[in-house]
């Protein structure tokens, strides 16, 4: 099958063409007639599978038709973060060459100035994160009720990140007689419910299981140690020994993570560059931008990277944390295996994870192999005093209220001087408060010595074996500061 056989107007056919694409994916071929038969779809498909332009190519050939008015947006597409909206307007440039279409987006890290003109001149098409056109609407800067055909692309994301009631309260803005698109990779309950509210006898196309993983992409199990340094060792060795690695995205579940891992990688003299939510939109727009052109091949992510980003060669995943919610996985390596090229993904487990990927082969349908030893099978390290280089170092151990401590070499200590080090220390004789000469209250020679671990850092007070019963405030010495002489200044 060819685009021309799906009813799209000359002009956007020749867009496709000079874009290189020829034949449509199984959604687009699917969706694209009924929604330029004006019914409304719920398009379930894996990422990566082309949902986007299966309702970018028929939107643009019904806006052929008609003029848009001042703050009255003729489409409105709702996506959950800033990156996914960006994408979906790069589609519309691209795609949209032979029209001449206004199109305005509305994210954050964008000032509220330029926005509010490009709504003034009027838009065909709005493209807007939820909590940002929230604020234009409250403002009075947008009307809602010439909205014609409403998207609501990456549905289930809109569920985990929190934009459900902003999603009510905007459909409840527009026109009921609009025509509705409803994507999604995963469905759950929620979204089922979701869809049932706000489609009117729509057409459901699925390509693919709901929350099944592409078979272009080899998916490898890593067993690592539960410490952090022992997880980045095991990623650096990874990323080193990978074949035909061209780029790759490192997953972490947190942003403090992200930025953790990126310093650390960068310190071994990878490439690389980080990406979270925490971050401005100049600075997440350039790393992707780095990205995309091959100039960091590394990128370190949270999960804002994880849902529709279209970066189509993409080699390698690396779920550097394994997620939280198992949904999360199918998107995470989705990112590569895209457009029918082959792609690796690779998450590390560690003790406690089990749990997780437990919930993550259910969803998927089928167990991930493991690469070398299992998690069961992996010798667990002893200790913290284990090297991050792989060698032992110098520390101290506690033990039964005493100090012991461990050779660099890993041997035990010789029999001799472990007795030495067991034998108890001569207690001291306590001297009477009244015969200790030169006592000053600045000194302070009875307070005890505080113990300091290069380790654990400051550990509180000592308890001496020969402490006298126990103090009451600040018992028989008064500190320093109150027994300065008080000046007062007369008041004329």
């Amino acid at each position: 099958m060819s685009f021309a056989e799906l009813g799209l107007s000359e002009k956007v056919q020749q867009a496709v063409s000079s874009a290189g694409y020829t034949e449509p994916t199984p959604i687009q071929a699917q969706a694209i007639p009924h929604v330029l038969a004006r019914k409304d779809v719920l398009g379930i498909a894996q990422t990566g599978t082309g949902k986007t332009a299966a309702f970018t190519l028929p939107m643009l050939t019904l806006l052929e038709t008609g003029r848009a008015r001042a703050r009255m947006p003729r489409t409105l597409i709702l996506e959950p973060t800033r990156e996914l909206a960006a994408q979906v307007e790069d589609n519309f440039d691209k795609y949209g060459i032979n029209h001449k279409l206004s199109v305005a987006l509305l994210i954050g890290g964008v000032s509220f100035g330029d926005q509010d003109a490009k709504i003034t001149r009027g838009v065909d098409v709005l493209i807007a994160t939820p909590g940002r056109l929230l604020d234009h609407f409250e403002r009075g800067k947008l009307l809602l009720t010439g909205v014609e055909l409403l998207v609501i692309d990456e549905a289930d994301r809109m569920l985990d990140m929190g934009f459900i009631p902003d999603i009510e309260r905007i459909v409840k803005l527009v026109p009921f007689t609009r025509q509705t698109l409803f994507f999604s990779a995963t469905m759950p309950p929620e979204i089922q419910r979701l869809a049932d509210a706000f489609l009117h006898n729509p057409v459901k196309v699925e390509v693919a299981r709901a929350a099944s993983t592409a078979s272009t992409i080899t998916q490898r199990l890593v067993a690592t140690g539960r410490e952090d340094f022992d997880k980045r060792e095991t990623l650096r060795e990874l990323i080193r020994n990978a074949t035909d690695l061209q780029n790759a995205i490192v997953f972490c579940n947190r942003k403090r993570d992200v930025a953790v891992l990126h310093k650390s990688l960068q310190k071994h003299g990878f490439l690389a560059a980080a990406l979270h939510g925490d971050m401005d939109q100049h600075a997440r727009m350039a790393a992707l931008d780095s990205f995309r052109t091959g100039e960091m091949p590394i990128l370190v992510a949270s999960d804002v990277a994880a849902r529709g980003l279209d970066i189509p060669a993409v080699s390698h995943v690396f779920n550097y944390d394994i997620p939280h919610h198992a949904e999360d996985y199918v998107h995470r390596i989705g990112r590569t295996g895209r457009a029918g090229r082959a792609g690796q993904s690779f998450t590390l487990v560690g003790p406690g994870d089990e749990k997780s990927l437990a919930a993550i082969e259910k969803l998927i349908g089928q167990p991930v192999e493991w690469q070398g030893p299992t998690l069961a099978e992996r010798p667990q390290s002893e200790g913290p005093s284990r090297r991050r280089g792989g060698r032992s170092e110098r520390g101290e151990e506690r033990s039964r209220g005493r100090k012991v401590k461990v050779r660099s070499s890993g041997r035990s200590q010789e029999p001799a001087e472990a007795a030495r080090e067991e034998a108890p220390a001569p207690r001291p004789v306590p001297v009477p408060r009244e015969e200790q000469p030169n006592r000053s209250p600045r000194r302070e020679r009875d307070r005890p010595e505080r113990n300091r671990s290069p380790d654990r850092g400051y550990q509180g007070r000592s308890r001496r074996e020969d402490d006298d019963e126990r103090v009451i405030g600040l018992g028989d010495h008064v500190p320093a500061f109150l027994m300065r002489p008080v000046s007062v200044k007369k008041v004329k």
